[in-house]
């Protein structure tokens, strides 16, 4: 990226935008930039994104992820379920560095990414190899381990709920970033949620304002009130299948 003024300037002004310019720092901007350059060099031969204009990185990547940095407790520790390219795992990262962030994806390219652009950013994460309805088994060491477990644009919410709660420590909260159809899936969801422990918690919506138009947000919040039973999770074709 070229022009760090205009990347500093479009930033700035997409944050304040959304309400989000109190978090910022100029070292986070720098560490925003850099990312950016990051993820734009590696695109090149590898598909980290399909998202490659500067602005709409920041409003759809950065600013809707920010979102999660001031709803996580401090010093939580965190697993990003399905966290693809690195998102919401690098913004929340770089945004609140108390944060004990665990990036989770069944793609070893994508996760091998993820944890090297953490060491060139400086930003300390772990990153695992693997499908969640695997680590979430009770020998792993993983089940029932997290305060908070994210995830954003994996799959549908009765979907979710099977392959995240597990992870959440009793107490803890399951996050689940949605659009404009967060409210219907939790519906889909809701039985389920309860038959894995949960419950609903709180259902946040907003507007996510870009440049040429406004977009819905559902940020959706589980409490998790009970141990998960022990059948669950199942093997993914039967959560797909057959959906609690």
């Amino acid at each position: 990226m070229n022009d760090r003024k205009y990347f500093n300037t479009v930033f700035q002004t997409i944050f304040e935008k959304n309400g989000l310019s109190g978090m910022l720092t100029p070292g986070t901007v720098d560490a925003f930039a850099d990312l950016t350059d990051i993820m734009l060099e590696t695109n090149e031969h590898m598909n980290v994104t399909a998202i490659t204009d500067v602005e709409k990185i920041i409003q759809l990547h950065y600013a809707d992820c920010a979102v999660l940095s001031a709803v996580i407790p401090e010093g939580a520790r965190v697993l990003d379920v399905g966290c693809g390219g690195g998102f919401p795992t690098l913004p929340l990262a770089i945004l609140r560095t108390d944060l004990r962030i665990t990036a989770l994806d069944s793609t070893e390219k994508k996760v091998r990414y993820v944890a090297e652009t953490a060491d060139k950013l400086g930003l300390k994460i772990q990153a695992l190899t693997g499908r969640a309805e695997d680590l979430a088994a009770a020998n792993t060491g993983y089940r029932e381990q997290f305060d908070v477990v994210v995830s954003r644009a994996v799959a549908r919410m009765n979907i979710l709920d099977e392959l995240c709660l597990p992870f959440v420590r009793k107490d803890g909260l399951f996050l689940c970033m949605k659009g404009a159809a967060g409210r219907e899936e939790l519906a889909e969801a809701e039985k389920g949620i309860g038959k894995l422990g949960g419950r609903i918690e709180s259902v946040t919506e907003s507007t996510l304002y870009l440049t040429d138009k406004q977009e819905a947000r559902c940020l959706i919040a589980v409490r998790k009130e009970k141990y998960t039973p022990g059948a669950y999770p199942r093997t993914f074709a039967k959560i797909k299948k057959a959906p609690l």
